[in-house]
């Protein structure tokens, strides 16, 4: 394929080190032989609906060596899902436009499940237009959810401020449940997948140590035998540490904390299951609790960011690149677990179709047989992903994080 220009986006809920992903992808595109320009896309798929393209050359070079040292997204994320084309041909054909206007031959989207499913439907549909356009995806998510890949760039780094925050919660109550909080609370994201909740045991080194239990999405909650085995865990040390993932489930399948609506995706919008069971120990056992929501502070903590993630998320970007300077079309990059004592990894790839709407959740084999806590096998896969530190700059005592100018490309198209 001759000379052409790229674009480069990032989709769906940003992590502390997806910027080091877009690092990876600008950097080996400024050094192929067969990328002339490389943009990026104005808040994910929406900057190419709209033609808003971010012309990267025009970054300063000191800022672009600082992505890797950002939290969040820099050239802005969407969560806007992509109908069929069936049902929507209209915006995957203006896509193929833009890019056509652009001369755009490469696309590299940095996303989860969704946004692998719209680098798929682009790269069938640039086929039939006669437009090829080559797609290659970039996996990105905290909730370690893709198949296939060993982990996503993303979760080490949250799994690492939940273990730390937890271990450090735990302190707290141990000093103050005496004549204060008996039972903690904290609620993880993880919607179907409980990866993120099951970090979380990471924090403790014993069984007396936080958290004491972890509910997973995977695991039906169970009202009687939550309250028993609190009383079970607070008879024994004097006070609970729970964990809980914003996705667990009653046994009728209802999540616990479904507030009625949905999002952009069509997924249910979930709203207080950290409150659901502070609410349920507080009224039902008579004793004080408190209940912490981490939220967006777990995803954007890139000052307590695991190394083994920068370094990967870096490495993906790379890749992408190098997949498509070798003509490859239609893959995303995945993360393969060479082995685990010494921990190494190499990088590979697999067909975007193997990933696009599909979820990995929780082996069975990484959770207690009891259902409230994780095996030794999981902590094992986890540990290596939350290893080491890759500090950023400090300015006054705050990270020096950067921020790109986001100049734009003219538009060629109304």
């Amino acid at each position: 394929m001759a000379k052409a220009n790229a674009v480069y986006a990032q989709s769906g809920g940003v992590t502390s080190v997806i910027n080091g992903s877009a690092y990876g992808v600008i950097k080996a595109a400024q050094k192929s032989d067969l990328i002339e320009n490389i943009y990026g896309g104005l808040y994910g798929i929406n900057g190419v609906l709209e033609e808003n393209l971010v012309d990267i050359s025009q970054e300063d070079p000191a800022d672009i060596e600082r992505l890797p040292f950002t939290p969040s997204g820099a050239f802005g994320s969407c969560r806007k899902k992509l109908p069929s084309l069936e049902k929507n041909r209209a915006d995957f054909e203006r896509i193929i436009e833009v890019f056509k206007a652009h001369d755009v031959r490469y696309f590299f989207y940095n996303g989860g499940n969704d946004s692998m499913d719209t680098a798929h439907k682009i790269s069938q549909l640039s086929h039939d237009m006669g437009y090829e356009v080559t797609c290659i995806g970039v996996p990105k998510t905290v909730d370690n959810d893709l198949p296939v890949t060993d982990n996503c760039p993303g979760f080490g780094s949250v799994a690492k401020y939940n273990a730390v925050s937890i271990q450090e919660a735990s302190f707290d109550v141990a000093s103050m449940h005496h004549d204060s909080t008996k039972v903690f609370v904290t609620e993880t994201m993880g919607r179907h997948a409980g990866w993120i909740a099951a970090s979380a045991a990471l924090a403790a080194r014993t069984e007396n140590d936080g958290p004491h239990i972890i509910l997973l999405p995977e695991i039906a909650f169970k009202e009687a035998e939550f309250l028993a085995e609190v009383e079970r865990i607070r008879s024994k040390i004097g006070y609970c540490v729970v964990a809980v993932s914003e996705g667990l489930q009653n046994p009728d399948g209802k999540f616990v904390a479904d507030a009625g609506t949905v999002d952009m995706f069509g997924h249910t919008q979930l709203g207080g299951a950290g409150d659901f069971i502070a609410n349920l120990v507080k009224n039902k056992l008579g004793i004080k609790v408190h209940n912490a929501l981490p939220d967006y502070f777990q995803r954007s903590g890139r000052h307590i960011a695991s190394r083994t993630d920068v370094e990967q998320a870096i490495a993906v970007g790379k890749e992408a690149v190098r997949l498509a300077a070798e003509g490859l079309n239609g893959e995303m990059v995945t993360i393969v677990r060479d082995s685990d004592s010494p921990y190494s990894w190499s990088v590979g790839h697999t067909d975007i179709a193997n990933i696009a709407n599909k979820e990995k959740v929780l082996p069975p084999e990484y959770i207690r047989e009891d259902g409230f806590h994780v095996t030794d096998a999981f902590r094992q896969y986890c540990l290596p992903l939350i290893e080491g530190e890759l500090w950023p700059e400090y300015s006054n005592g705050i990270p020096l994080y950067t921020q790109l100018k986001r100049n734009l490309v003219p538009k060629k198209l109304g």
